[in-house]
């Protein structure tokens, strides 16, 4: 099943998150910011629910340790709060988290998005596989406003058939660019779809591209 960690001190909330999402996924839950981040390094889990207030360290704060560690940066991080959603939503985005849910939980909700979040990631791994490569990359094309855009950037994250980068162009799903490979010269790649956004909006946007078809010059 589906690994799922939890971090939030409510003991209440934990078991009853856990009663509610353990028949669908393995729950591992804990009250201490600290081992959260422990545990999200050492189980790699599929999701992360994390609670905003909490004592010593904040949920902004592991929000942001985890959205940071090149170990945990791709978790998908769905915040708890009994704060209310307007006054904090954006700012936990910007941090890194891709949902919010505003205390008591809205259960269907919560366990659409986490199929959504979890099943979208496993069907990307499944497709084809992932290599951590190091490239530079030069994209270009029109953005959501119809702008044109330019712009170097970098990916770790490829495939035979696709890569992973940041991006910081206003682009929208299925958005098609020109992909150049900054390898010993500009070599032109082949046009790629956006075909996932992770962190819309914010610094740490980042964009799943997929080749329109096999690219003439690629790294594998």
């Amino acid at each position: 099943m589906p690994r799922l960690l939890i971090i939030d001190d409510e003991d209440a909330l934990r078991r009853l998150l856990r009663s509610r999402l353990e028949v669908s996924y393995d729950v591992t839950d804990t009250s201490d910011p600290e081992e959260g981040i422990a545990l999200a390094l050492r189980l790699k889990p599929d999701a992360i629910l994390l609670d905003l207030m909490m004592p010593r360290y904040s949920g902004f704060e592991i929000c942001q340790t985890l959205s940071s560690l090149s170990f945990t940066q791709q978790i998908p991080i769905l915040i708890l709060s009994g704060e209310s959603s307007e006054r904090y939503k954006d700012f936990c985005r910007n941090l890194g988290a891709i949902g919010f849910f505003q205390k008591p939980v809205d259960f269907d909700a919560l366990l659409k998005a986490l199929a959504r979040v979890i099943s979208g990631d496993r069907d990307s791994t499944r497709t084809q596989a992932r290599l951590r490569i190091k490239a530079a990359l030069r994209l270009r094309g029109h953005d959501s406003s119809g702008a044109p855009f330019e712009f170097f950037t970098a990916t770790e994250n490829v495939s035979e058939n696709g890569f992973l980068c940041s991006c910081r162009a206003n682009l929208k799903e299925n958005t098609i660019v020109e992909v150049y490979l900054e390898s010993n010269g500009q070599h032109f790649s082949g046009k790629a779809q956006v075909v996932r956004i992770d962190w819309p909006g914010t610094p740490r946007q980042t964009c799943d591209f997929q080749f329109t078809q096999k690219p003439a010059d690629w790294i594998l």
